[in-house]
């Protein structure tokens, strides 16, 4: 097997744990590393090399594929240099900031034939791709409704966090864009109408960012579907889950309560969220420790991701290696790698924006027309 060269861009939390277990896959290298506060010591640690210049280190011939793994807002400039200098990519969710740069980040792939993989992790969870299975076998009919919580209540903060500032993260709705990657996913398209109402109602001041802390999102899809998403650190009274309403039954992914839940008829069928019920207790048992802070446990440079996101990041990993190394891609995962999911996630997520900001509904393809 051909050993695939690999360097990192942005080795934070979740940068070192990818690096890490790319290390660990068949076939991978961890050639160098790119970070000015953590590289050195994520370089020291996997025995690779420590860049300091995006050129030089996308111009190296032993390096095939960049992993981005920057602050949000800092995603666009390491994808479009590695595209163009020919080598694949996997970039951390969100895509982008913006349609506008999500869209010239997938064009340049494209025009330079590598690949570019969307980091939407949550296309890995197991419960997650069953659902989707259920859905496609039809055991739940047709789908009519999806409904999404992901909220908590945020203390003050002793430092305030680059994903607390919304020019910076893109706030709840980018930062935390699984939920709307994932309904998009169940529903199987992108709505055509979006609607967001929301603000900053008890986060302001000393301590805290500048992103809205309660963010309510109604989309209209095709052939009378809808979702609503909820966001936000300003309720009391946290929920994290995914409601998919059909005509026949329901399905819940419940990540608080770790677990998923199939009800048909009156009848509850249940199934596991993650690998394995270590790890769906796992993420139970944070959800109900003093580790969460608005519905988010905060990843800093040191620290180690919990068993059950260290288990989906491998299985991440794997499939980019796995797709680099020319296994071909199941049409479930085709969205991830040709730029729809992304675009979708980015256009869906300016519609909400642009909602907000102008106090009306919005049509998708005013974003997408732009």
């Amino acid at each position: 097997m051909k050993t695939i060269g690999y360097a990192v861009v942005g080795t934070g939390y979740f940068g070192a744990e990818l690096s890490r277990i790319m290390a660990q896959q068949e076939g991978a290298k961890i050639v160098a590393v790119l970070d000015p506060e953590n590289g050195e010591k994520v370089s020291k640690e996997l025995k690779c090399d420590l860049e300091t210049d995006l050129d030089i280190l996308c111009s190296r011939s032993d390096i095939d594929a960049v992993i981005v793994a920057t602050p949000n807002y800092l995603h666009k400039g390491p994808v479009i240099k590695a595209a163009k200098h020919k080598k694949h990519v996997f970039c951390e969710k969100p895509i982008a900031l913006n349609y506008n740069d999500c869209d010239e980040m997938v064009k340049t792939c494209k025009e330079n034939n590598v690949i570019f993989m969307a980091g939407h992790i949550m296309n890995f969870f197991n419960g997650v791709h069953y659902a989707k299975e259920l859905i496609s076998k039809g055991v739940i009919g047709k789908v009519l409704y999806c409904h999404s919580a992901r909220n908590g209540w945020e203390d003050k903060q002793s430092q305030i966090s680059w994903k607390k500032i919304r020019a910076k993260s893109g706030g709840h709705l980018y930062h935390h864009i699984h939920e709307l990657d994932c309904v998009l996913f169940i529903m199987d398209g992108i709505p055509k109408n979006v609607t967001m109402t929301g603000g900053n109602v008890a986060h302001q001041g000393e301590g805290f960012g500048d992103e809205d802390d309660m963010l309510f999102i109604n989309m209209e899809f095709n052939d009378n579907r809808y979702a609503i998403l909820e966001y936000g650190s300003a309720f009391r009274w946290p929920e994290h889950y995914v409601l998919i309403q059909g005509t026949k039954g329901a399905i819940k992914l419940d990540l608080m309560n770790c677990g998923g839940i199939l009800r048909l008829n009156g009848e509850n069928d249940y199934f596991l969220i993650h690998e394995t019920q270590e790890e769906d207790d796992d993420r139970t048992r944070i959800y109900k420790s003093t580790e969460m802070d608005g519905a988010i446990q905060y990843g800093k440079p040191g620290k180690k991701p919990p068993i059950w996101l260290h288990s989906v990041m491998q299985k991440e990993m794997n499939f980019f290696n796995s797709v680099l190394h020319g296994e071909t891609v199941p049409d479930e995962f085709k969205p991830l790698m040709d730029g729809s999911a992304a675009r979708a996630a980015i256009a869906t997520a300016d519609a909400a924006t642009l909602s907000l900001i102008e106090n009306r509904k919005v049509a998708i393809c005013e974003i997408i027309m732009n």
